[in-house]
């Protein structure tokens, strides 16, 4: 055989092969079946929500109209009011069950200082870590605002940064309790005092309220607060 043949043979069989290794490479691989999902890292499982912790929509007397907020205004039997600041016991209860309108709620008008109330659960502490979240219904006049408010396990009172209420009309929000920011509050003269809290240990909450951190004007517009409905999403601690 000729040089000039073998040397047609051995390239037309190098064509081929490479032919025949493109087309395989080009040939679609068969697909995998997804194996179980991977935790990246140093990262964890996503964090439970946690259950409704309590709700609380007040209770009208008989008589029902506008009175004094007392003891028996709260409606759930598992919780425990406690009103808050030199005047709070000028908080007025008013509003109608399914009025959209006008709600039965708590009313901060006749708070000539700054004036609160908190909610205590008989048997539990809250842990408002995680995910924890509130939700409630507001309105207000003027420049005021309902501030979220704790007594802490350990005595420690705080109030949040976080700010609720609609001039217009009723609102219902909802906030993760992870975004507010904390300052010191001083429960006898109603004010926050020192600087921020960094990191507050929220695991074990006695007492979870609302504030109004301004007088008010009384009735008609002018300034005030109102709170509606309130529910609380944490993990109950047993006391």
């Amino acid at each position: 055989m000729s040089r000039r043949v073998v040397t047609l043979t051995i390239l037309n069989c190098s064509l081929v092969v490479g032919i025949v290794y493109t087309a395989i490479a080009q040939e679609p691989k068969p697909a995998v079946p997804p194996g179980p999902a991977k935790e990246g890292k140093g990262k964890g499982k996503q964090a439970a929500r946690p259950p409704l912790f309590f709700r609380e929509e007040w209770k009208q007397t008989a008589a029902g109209g506008e009175h004094g907020v007392l003891p028996e205004s709260v409606g759930n039997p598992d919780l425990v009011l406690n009103l808050v600041g030199p005047t709070a016991k000028e908080m007025l209860l008013t509003g109608n069950a399914g009025d959209e309108n006008n709600p039965i709620h708590v009313w901060t008008g006749m708070c000539t200082t700054p004036c609160a109330f908190t909610l205590r659960h008989k048997a539990n502490f809250a842990d408002l870590t995680g995910l924890a979240r509130i939700r409630l219904v507001t309105k207000t006049s003027g420049f005021h605002q309902v501030h979220p408010i704790v007594k802490l396990a350990d005595g420690t009172w705080l109030a949040g940064d976080r700010t609720d209420g609609s001039l217009a009309d009723w609102i219902e929000s909802e906030f993760p309790v992870s975004d507010i920011r904390w300052l010191r509050l001083d429960p006898q003269r109603m004010v926050t005092t020192g600087n921020w809290v960094n990191n507050p240990d929220l695991s074990k909450v006695d007492e979870i309220g609302f504030a109004d951190l301004m007088p008010s004007s009384g009735h008609g517009p002018g300034g005030w607060a109102d709170v509606a409905k309130i529910e609380v999403y944490a993990k109950p601690v047993a006391r």
